[in-house]
């Protein structure tokens, strides 16, 4: 691949904005911070250099380019990277990337060949009573096709006889999760497909629709391609949508969600009727920092906004919520009220913490002592779990104006919780991921590439010294930087990184190398220093080497001329 090219689809791509499509950042002196995607990130540690072109991450420690955080994010090849980020910018690699075999692509061949299967049967002879049902629901042609729904027909072995007959074996129709012996697993229930990250079909959720006794929701079981607790339905959908508007919202149910892309919401994401996992949280910070929570207006669907909003709150993440009355779900809500009535409450959320202040003031007699010390002491603890001192103070007023208590004798009360958290917290073991230390000579050779990479006339500096690198890995890594600065007269980072890559060698040291983040102004004197020590260090490995020859040498002239070589060795490095 023409590494110039390559440096010209880098040179041409602010790494900040593209990074910023995939996940929120915000500026914090020279450099950006997010949440770093490639680990359970609670606090930014994802740090985007403009200037250098590079990103890094302080805890896991994944670095590089803006060809490697898409390989990263992506799951894709590093040419397959080289070309997503060349085609958003309108540059061409001029060759197709030859795809690298999932081997789990047959089973997404499966699911897509029983998707069209299930779409035929919706809009079949045999489909009628199940297009009246979805007629019913108040989904249209438009809004069936976009989200692919279909129809399993009340038969036991329709999809099975199709797959049999287009060659697959058994044992994987069984494992793709559709078929169950010479069984089908779904009949009888209109289809909805289930998509991963990607777009790729991964799984299916049949819905009653006869009224039948049983559950109401049938979910494809988890197998090697679907896993229930790392999928949020439309996620591939509402992707570009929350980034553009820097919020998502969560509801409870497939049809809430497509009720509300009906009436134009396309940031809606819904979970499976479970409260979130962790692999799922994260995949939400990947879009935004901002959730709001929609889901169902009676008792079970506030639990559920209560605990999934403190699960998302415990990562960090601001949390809202739409509040719905008269029991309804989003879907019964828009169809009764209508568009304008929703888009209202959207604009007017409530903060999670105001949410369940509401709830812990149902039911409470204010004419009674004992159950109003006991709502103030709740809302007192909620307040205390608020980061925002300001929204604290503002929270504490509304309870000193609504129970008639004096702010001062709740402030004091809440200075009391505050501290007892504190101590808690300072009592907490951290846990910090160990890094290995590195001596004083590798940590100077690594000083040394990174001012070769980033400090104009360093490499000149390096390569006039003759400073021989000890260390075999830097030594390889010192002469592939001056090859390609003699080759292309210039070198960088963020291009260099590419350099390697296609090399396939020194990516941990290098991710070290370009963590450090060191100050370019420094003189040549500084490097020189630098160059001395190593030096010196291999005058030390030289003398200790002739040291051990002379224990072995048994000639008294030989070991008279190794005395006077480690001697001269001695004299030279007190001078230097």
């Amino acid at each position: 691949m023409d590494q110039e090219l390559i440096n010209k689809i880098r040179e041409n791509t602010d790494i900040v904005e593209f990074i910023s499509k995939y996940i929120p950042l915000v500026k914090k002196g020279k450099n950006y911070f997010g949440l770093c995607p490639f680990h359970n990130d609670n606090n930014p540690s994802l740090s985007v250099s403009r200037e250098k072109q590079i990103y890094k991450c302080f805890v896991c420690g994944e670095a590089g380019n803006v060809f490697n955080f898409i390989q990263k994010y992506e799951n894709v090849s590093y040419k397959e990277a080289i070309k997503i980020v060349g085609d958003s910018i309108g540059i061409s690699i001029g060759y197709d990337i030859k795809k690298v075999v999932d081997k789990n692509q047959i089973y997404y061949d499966i699911y897509d060949i029983a998707n069209k299967f299930y779409q035929n049967n919706l809009f079949s002879s045999e489909g009628l009573e199940a297009r009246n049902y979805l007629e019913k629901r108040k989904l249209d042609l438009e809004t069936i096709k976009e989200f692919q729904i279909g129809l399993s027909l009340d038969k036991k072995d329709s999809l099975y006889n199709l797959l049999v007959k287009k060659g697959y074996d058994i044992e994987i129709l069984e494992k793709s999760g559709l078929i169950n012996f010479d069984h089908d697993i779904y009949t009888n229930r209109i289809i909805f497909p289930l998509f991963n990250q990607n777009g790729k079909i991964n799984g299916f959720s049949g819905r009653i629709y006869h009224g039948e006794n049983t559950n109401k929701y049938l979910n494809t079981r988890e197998t090697a391609i679907f896993k229930k607790g790392e999928n949020l339905f439309n996620y591939d959908r509402a992707k570009e949508e929350a980034r553009k508007k820097k919020y998502v919202i969560i509801m409870e149910g497939f049809m809430a969600c497509i009720r509300a892309y009906t009436i134009g919401i396309k940031n809606c994401i819904a979970t499976m009727g479970t409260a979130l996992t962790i692999d799922q949280v994260n995949l939400i910070k990947r879009l935004t920092n901002t959730v709001y929570l929609c889901f169902d207006g009676d008792n079970a669907g506030i639990n559920a906004t209560l605990n999934n909003g403190k699960i998302l709150l415990e990562n960090n993440l601001k949390v809202k919520v739409i509040s719905l009355t008269d029991n309804l779900d989003p879907d019964d809500f828009i169809i009764k009220y209508g568009k304008d009535k929703f888009y209202s409450l959207l604009e007017n959320p409530l903060n999670y913490e105001d949410f369940k202040i509401r709830r812990l003031k149902n039911g409470v007699n204010f004419h009674s002592s004992e159950e109003l010390s006991n709502y103030i002491n709740l809302v007192l603890k909620e307040i205390s779990q608020v980061k925002d001192a300001i929204k604290r103070e503002i929270m504490l007023k509304n309870l000193a104006e609504e129970t008639n208590v004096w702010y001062n004798t709740l402030e004091k009360k809440l200075n009391e919780l505050l501290s007892e958290k504190k101590l808690v917290s300072s009592n907490k073991n951290i846990l910090l991921p160990k890094k290995e230390k590195k001596d004083k000579y590798e940590r100077t050779l690594q000083i040394l590439i990174y001012y070769m990479l980033t400090r104009k006339g360093t490499i000149t500096l390096v390569e006039n010294s003759n400073v021989y690198f000890p260390i075999d890995s830097y030594r390889q890594l010192f002469l592939e930087i001056s090859d390609y600065y003699n080759k292309y007269g210039s070198i960088s980072i963020a291009d260099f990184s590419t350099y390697l890559e296609e090399k396939g060698e020194f990516k941990d040291i290098f991710k070290e190398i370009i963590s450090l983040d060191l100050d370019n102004n420094v003189s040549n004197d500084i490097i020189l220093d630098y160059l001395k020590v190593i030096d010196n260090y291999n005058v030390s490995l030289e003398i200790k080497r002739l040291e051990n020859l002379i224990m072995n040498e048994v000639d008294p002239l030989e070991q008279a001329k190794i005395s006077n070589q480690i001697w001269k060795l001695k004299m030279g490095s007190e001078k230097s």
